[in-house]
């Protein structure tokens, strides 16, 4: 996805409290902690006896995952960045990468071809010690690396978790959600105007995809309000529409299978969808899913031209912005929380569900793979993955800021993902 540069703007500048900000060893050192307590948290919640299971077909059993994220940290910081010598160079390598197959194609590997847990245990309880001892010569690039890959997958595990059967796990304390709160036009209209995406090498952290920054100019168009809700996706499904992978039927009625228990199906929350399925729900429209561009100009726009850094400012996420970082296990209302809202008052851009948007997965011009990672983004530059912007109740704020990029496949049912429709 080849960009042409542009004038840049003065009006969409990093905000100042976080342009050029630069970040401890120590301070990194506490947010890898959190990160590793949100993981730890999440293995918790399978019982006894079951991290041999495979609740995806297409993933790798849970028991990969519990290695994984600690031989991550490993295999960066102290053996790719620091030259460190292997003290297991088997499990380095079986708990290095994960795998993306195609939707459909499950894995045929059995339980007992891996590791007695007590093993991988072990394992992870020395390269987490070996991690510790090395920060302190670590780049704070690559520290940042292995805490947001960590905060992806607590929110990877998330979808495994949520698809293994309800035995298999133990629900920890879980807060009510909050109510509807207001409501507003159906849709809204966007002026023309120029937007940000990426950002600049010298602001701090970021994945390889992110860079370089770059102006677009995006024409008038208008856009939902509101996530598209279980409700209105409903009426599709009466006309023969799809039906998602979240839904199911119970008692007589559909429901919506939540992370730990079967519900009714909450009509005002936002659908989770594929890519597939939120397409063919806007052409049953007469309309289309936005393009990355579009997203930016109504998340982060105004009509003075101005871009925040996030929807509703520069100030840094808070739980009153949206359903985001592990505040919710399951979707809220999409017209909750109004104090998320966009200049343009555009309901939750961020939170309570990754966006779709139209746009294949690709390179801004500048890109340069990472140097210890340089598959992270470039294997996936292959036409078969869709962009995806905002966040989901299990996303982390840290990977709240604005040039953040996700991405999957049109066809992948697991993730928390949601979508909007836009006409011009």
């Amino acid at each position: 996805m080849p960009v042409q540069p542009t004038v840049r703007s003065t009006g969409s500048e990093r905000p100042r409290h976080l342009r050029g900000a630069t970040t401890s060893t120590s301070s990194l050192a506490h947010l890898l902690h959190d990160a590793r307590e949100q993981t730890d948290k999440l293995f918790s919640v399978v019982r006894e006896g079951f991290l041999y299971e495979r609740p995806i077909p297409e993933r790798h059993r849970l028991i990969f995952y519990l290695g994984h994220v600690d031989a991550f940290d490993w295999n960066q910081i102290g053996r790719f960045h620091l030259g460190a010598r292997s003290f297991h160079p088997t499990f380095d390598r079986l708990f290095e990468a994960g795998i993306d197959p195609e939707c459909g194609t499950a894995a045929t590997d059995a339980p007992s071809d891996w590791p007695r847990l007590e093993e991988v245990r072990a394992y992870c309880d020395k390269a987490r010690a070996r991690v510790d001892e090395l920060l302190c010569h670590a780049s704070c690039e690559q520290i940042h690396m292995a805490i947001e890959h960590r905060f992806m997958h607590a929110e990877t595990l998330a979808y495994l978790l949520h698809s293994m059967p309800y035995s298999q796990k133990c629900a920890p304390g879980i807060g009510g959600a909050p109510e509807t709160d207001g409501s507003g036009p159906d849709r809204v209209a966007i002026p023309a105007g120029e937007v940000t995406l990426g950002m600049n090498r010298e602001d701090g952290f970021g994945w390889d995809n992110e860079f370089d920054e770059h102006r677009r100019f995006v024409p008038a168009f208008v856009v939902d309000r509101c996530k598209v809700t279980n409700g209105e996706y409903l009426d599709f499904v009466r006309e023969g529409g799809p039906v998602p992978h979240f839904w199911t039927w119970a008692e007589g009625r559909r429901c919506l299978r939540g992370m730990f228990s079967v519900i009714p199906l909450p009509l005002d929350w936002p659908v989770y969808v594929t890519h597939e399925e939120a397409t063919a729900y806007a052409k049953w429209k007469g309309r289309k899913l936005p393009t990355e561009e579009q997203y930016h100009r109504a998340a982060y726009g105004s009509r003075s031209g101005v871009e925040h850094y996030y929807p509703w400012g520069d100030n840094a996420p808070s739980r009153i912005h949206g359903n985001f970082h592990y505040q919710f296990w399951d979707p809220i209302p999409v017209n909750a929380l109004p104090a998320g809202d966009s200049d343009f008052r555009i309901a939750q851009t961020v939170g309570n569900g990754w966006e779709w948007t139209s746009s294949l997965f690709g390179p801004f011009d500048g890109f340069r793979p990472s140097a210890t990672y340089p598959g992270y983004s470039a294997d996936f530059f292959d036409g078969q993955h869709y962009v995806l912007k905002g966040g989901s109740p299990r996303t982390a704020r840290t990977l709240l800021r604005r040039s953040f990029r996700n991405w999957f496949r049109p066809n992948y049912p697991y993730v928390y993902a949601t979508f909007r429709c836009v006409e011009d």
